[in-house]
């Protein structure tokens, strides 16, 4: 039987992503709008539909860059944008910032925090990157552990045949 991630989603987020191919659960969470049951403290994803994005780019940039910080802890993180390059390109957003800055302000992003910037030219797709990244990344931490219990039971098998047999003769 092979088991399956279930992500969660933090009860904040304001329009969550509907999944097709993952079971979901609300959560609190500390950072982030979705997460992984069991991994809650190696996988996050942030997600911002475009204007959204330019709003934490402008004028809720220091609690963003604060949020992008805390995530610098987690193993794997992602920042999903739901929108396109072209759309921040051709100014398809509504903010007097121009897109050299916007565009400025996510390479920055992916250097200083090593954080991968992730464009989903729709919320289907958006949805569809969340649960392939959650079912990959699941898969790997479940096999990771089956080794460590694989090395730990052949370890204990190892050591009780090492035993020396105490038969006391007289």
């Amino acid at each position: 039987m092979t088991a399956k991630p279930l992500i969660l989603i933090d009860t904040r987020e304001q329009s969550p992503l509907i999944f097709e191919n993952c079971q979901t659960e609300p959560a609190t969470l500390t950072t982030g709008d979705y997460g992984l049951k069991g991994c809650e403290h190696s996988w996050v994803v942030e997600r911002k539909e475009l204007n959204d994005l330019i709003g934490s780019l402008t004028q809720s940039r220091d609690r963003f860059l604060r949020e992008l910080q805390r995530m610098k802890a987690y193993p794997f993180r992602r920042l999903l944008i739901e929108g396109t390059r072209s759309d921040i390109e051709s100014h398809r957003y509504r903010s007097r910032a121009t897109p050299q800055s916007i565009l400025g302000s996510l390479a920055t992003i992916e250097i200083r925090y090593n954080l991968p910037v992730v464009f989903a030219d729709t919320r289907r797709r958006a949805a569809e990157l969340i649960e392939g990244w959650a079912k990959y990344y699941y898969t790997e931490q479940v096999k990771h552990a089956r080794s460590i219990l694989a090395l730990t039971e052949s370890e204990i098998s190892h050591k009780a045949e090492e035993r020396p047999s105490h038969e006391y003769t007289n």
